[in-house]
């Protein structure tokens, strides 16, 4: 049996359990970060990602079936929390989550991931809203991408806890990796065997997405909320598409909805060819 930590005051283990939320340079060097909900702990377990920890609500009469099972897991911290301290890690107004997992962080690089024939992935450039990260990784899943990648060294963070629930579990369920720049990408491309076609996305594109094959390996590119892609990004793509919009729109559509009005483009393709 797991030894229970028993957390009722804002001591030094409550303070490290904070900075996983507020703090990304402690997150990372820490290499772990806090997790809520059902689904997301459930995939984080199901998809092999370590448990380092298991937050529950000492003040709650009853545990569910689901949280006793995860905490007959053995190896793992458990640390019973008062209900008001775990609401304040779990983000909540008023009810304490049933339980908080602490999961480490792993080690993926680009340079790990290998594309086949039909391979599917998507950039997102120099991100500075976690939830649009999330989101843009909960549409990847959805649409059967098969890798996420984050480039710009100040990009919103994939495990800030906004990036997290925003994702809704996705983020256990595929890669989703970093990397410093365009150029970095477009070689690591250039060396797969099944070298993606990098299609870049801008509201001044050259020809509108659905124009483009994306059948075959695909990588898209989703600047930037504000600024778009970066200058690297038109240099370097094999293409530049752009999402056909209404005239009467008064602005255009934010990075999330780009992203995934992309996904969904190449998922049409392929179901339709």
């Amino acid at each position: 049996m797991s030894r229970t930590l028993r957390v009722s005051v804002r001591n030094a283990k409550y303070q490290q359990w904070e900075t996983l939320l507020r703090n990304r340079t402690k997150r990372h060097r820490a290499g772990s970060f806090l997790v809520q909900g059902v689904r997301p702990i459930s995939l984080a377990v199901e998809h092999g990602w370590t448990i380092e920890a298991l937050l529950y609500d000492a003040d709650r009469s009853k545990l569910s079936d689901w949280a006793r099972g995860l905490l007959e897991r053995p190896h793992i911290e458990q640390a019973a929390v008062s209900g008001v301290l775990l609401a304040e890690l779990g983000e909540k107004d008023e009810q304490a989550p049933e339980l908080i997992a602490q999961v480490k962080i792993p080690q993926q690089k680009l340079a790990d991931i290998a594309t086949r024939p039909d391979w599917l992935g998507i950039v997102i450039d120099r991100p500075t809203s976690p939830g649009n990260v999330g989101s843009l990784i909960r549409s990847a899943d959805a649409f059967g991408a098969d890798a996420v990648v984050i480039t710009g060294r100040n990009a919103a963070d994939p495990y800030d806890p906004k990036a997290v629930r925003a994702s809704t579990g996705s983020l256990f369920a595929m890669p989703v990796v970093s990397a410093a720049s365009a150029h970095e990408v477009v070689e690591w491309a250039r060396k797969q065997d099944h070298a993606p076609i990098v299609i870049g996305t801008d509201e001044a594109g050259e020809r509108a997405l659905f124009e483009h094959d994306l059948r075959g390996p695909t990588l898209l590119v989703i600047g930037n909320e504000t600024a778009g892609m970066a200058k690297s990004w038109f240099e370097l793509a094999d293409a530049t598409a752009r999402i056909p919009m209404s005239p009467k729109a008064a602005s255009s559509l934010n990075a999330a909805n780009a992203g995934s009005v992309a996904l969904y483009e190449a998922a049409r393709q392929r179901s339709a060819g």
